[in-house]
């Protein structure tokens, strides 16, 4: 005799239980996450919700520990001290005041991609650092220094950050003059192993992707369009350095 197949009475309550499983997160459940991202059971979607709600649950920590990095930064870093000088030189002023930190939740742009940032710059607000992004003190030098040279630029030239080719200059400048392309961090941190040509192909990758995240940008072959009109002369300028040391 064949045996019946069970059958789900259609006065159960709705469960959630199939939203998790597409994605492997359950909320409020850490070590549970935990072991679903080991075991390769967790969606990119279930993990970009499991680091949002980490990155919300530690905010206060990494603030707090982000405000220390900078303090140290304004300090005894020569790049970080070097670069207030040359903003104050041009009657500018960055300090803990207009330098802060706070967390950045990802965004997602039109195209559905979802997007992370280190820092920013607003000419009239300052510097964000976007504590919840910093993986140590290097990390912070690097990004603060990214973004001095973007509020140099705006103290030197008053930049149009609504056009795509200032905007694309001042990038590949700063991504070329903080230390965030130098051989080791792009070795250890981003797996590229190329010897030759890995500083100029970091810094025109990173400029790439930031203007794409602009709403005057049409989609990635605009950006590179845009950013190849402007990389002879932008990446030989080296200044306020004299040379690129980082």
């Amino acid at each position: 005799m064949a045996s019946e197949t069970p059958r789900t009475s259609s006065n159960a309550p709705e469960s959630d239980a199939p939203a998790r499983d597409l994605t492997g997160y359950t909320p409020g459940a850490q070590w549970p996450n935990i072991f679903n991202i080991f075991m390769n059971r967790m969606s990119p979607q279930g993990m970009e919700e499991f680091r949002e709600a980490k990155d919300t649950l530690n905010e206060t920590k990494d603030c707090q520990r982000c405000d220390e990095w900078r303090d140290w930064c304004f300090k005894f870093s020569p790049t970080v001290i070097f670069m207030r000088q040359q903003v104050e030189a041009l009657n500018g002023d960055l300090n803990r005041e207009n330098v802060r930190c706070r967390r950045c939740p990802a965004v997602r742009d039109e195209r559905g991609n979802l997007r992370r940032q280190g820092g920013g710059f607003h000419p009239e607000r300052g510097i964000l650092i976007c504590a919840n992004e910093m993986r140590d003190k290097k990390h912070l030098e690097d990004t603060l220094t990214h973004e001095m040279v973007h509020a140099w630029d705006q103290l030197r030239w008053k930049v149009d950050w609504a056009d795509l080719r200032h905007a694309a200059c001042s990038e590949i400048r700063a991504s070329s003059l903080s230390g965030e392309c130098r051989f080791m961090r792009e070795f250890f941190t981003r797996g590229q192993w190329k010897v030759t040509q890995q500083h100029q192909e970091c810094v025109r990758r990173r400029a790439v992707q930031s203007v794409m995240a602009r709403p005057a940008c049409k989609n990635d072959v605009h950006a590179v369009k845009v950013v190849n009109e402007v990389w002879d002369s932008c990446f030989a300028d080296t200044r306020p350095f004299d040379d690129i040391y980082r």
